[in-house]
């Protein structure tokens, strides 16, 4: 059996994490080195290493994590007008990927510059 992610020992309750939304797809909680006043991550409880691994029975969890981005964000307030959010996805080393479970980052709470990085 291989190792479990990181996301998968949070999702198990093996590591603590701030924990914001779960459902039974998902769960979202702040990251634990934030890379902007608001940076909250969700994990799909369902392993998918990367996007570009993601497969045909893996679309409804996709839009899922876009959905659940957009809630959170509403929910916290980001939507308001004079305000905004982010949303990315890594992919692979050179995308920034450092975990291999695919997740979303909502990043919010001050101007986020373009290009990123």
């Amino acid at each position: 059996m291989e190792d479990k992610t990181l996301f998968e020992k949070i999702v198990d309750r093996e590591i603590p994490a701030e924990i914001i939304y779960e459902d039974d797809l998902c769960l979202a909680f702040n990251d634990i080195a934030p890379q902007s006043p608001t940076h909250i991550l969700i994990v799909p409880k369902k392993v998918i290493p990367r996007l570009a691994e993601a497969n045909e029975d893996d679309k409804a969890v996709l839009g899922h994590l876009l959905f659940k981005a957009r809630e959170i964000a509403e929910n916290k307030g980001l939507s308001e007008e004079g305000k905004g959010f982010r949303v990315v996805i890594n992919n692979g080393e050179h995308g920034g990927e450092t975990v291999p479970h695919l997740h979303v980052h909502l990043l919010a709470g001050r101007p986020l510059l373009w290009p990123p990085g």
